[in-house]
Formats: C-alpha cells, sequence, structure tokens
C-alpha cells in the first residue's frame, strides 16, 4: 500500500490514480461478480494483453484492493477476488454504471 505521502493531495486524484485506467475498472466491475482466475479475466476482457492484466492486478493488490489466492494443487490455481477495501468501492461502480445507463438512454 501507498503512504499518505505517496498520494496525491486531492482526493479525486487520488481515486483515480488508484483506479483510473479502464482495464482495473473493467477487472473491479467482473471481481464484484465473483472471485475470478487470470485467465478467465483474459478471456472475458477483450483486448487485454498478458501484460497489462499482470501489471494491472499487481498493481491493485500493492494497493490492498484486490487479494490473490494461491491454492496448494497440481496444477496450482490461483484466484483474484476483491479485499474488503475494494468491495468498499462498490458505490463508485454503481454509479458509473448508472450513470453510463442514462447517457445511453439519451443518446438513443
Amino acid at each position: 500500500m501507498k503512504t499518505k505521502e505517496e498520494l496525491p493531495a486531492c482526493p479525486v486524484a487520488t481515486t483515480v490514480q488508484l483506479i483510473g485506467s479502464k482495464w482495473k475498472l473493467l477487472i473491479l466491475r467482473n471481481l464484484f461478480m465473483r472471485p475470478w482466475r487470470f485467465n478467465e479475466l483474459r478471456k472475458n476482457l477483450v483486448g487485454i494483453s498478458q501484460k497489462v492484466l499482470t501489471d494491472s492486478l499487481r498493481a491493485l493488490e500493492e494497493d490492498g484492493i484486490v487479494t490473490r489466492t494461491v491454492y496448494p494443487e497440481v496444477p496450482p490455481r490461483v484466484e483474484y477476488a476483491l479485499s474488503p477495501l475494494g468491495e468498499s468501492m462498490k458505490p463508485i461502480l454503481d454509479a458509473m454504471e448508472q450513470w453510463g445507463t442514462e447517457y445511453k438512454k439519451k443518446l438513443q
């Protein structure tokens, strides 16, 4: 996790820094449904490269938003899920979904 000194003074800028990329938002959208395995996410997020998915998941995990669980199986199974901090972002994504729905209605 970042320290307070590493984050912008503006709370909006802090949120954007943590989840502001297109792919991070779509990863979070999926993780609100259930835990996902890496390849499931990669197949579902059309257009994302393996490197970008890896980097995004690592950043979200480092920031305490996502948890990574490795199951002691052969072959190893790894699942990504939202942490309690990540779950607390649900109102943000819900508001984005609602706004996007209303915007699309106005275009029709």
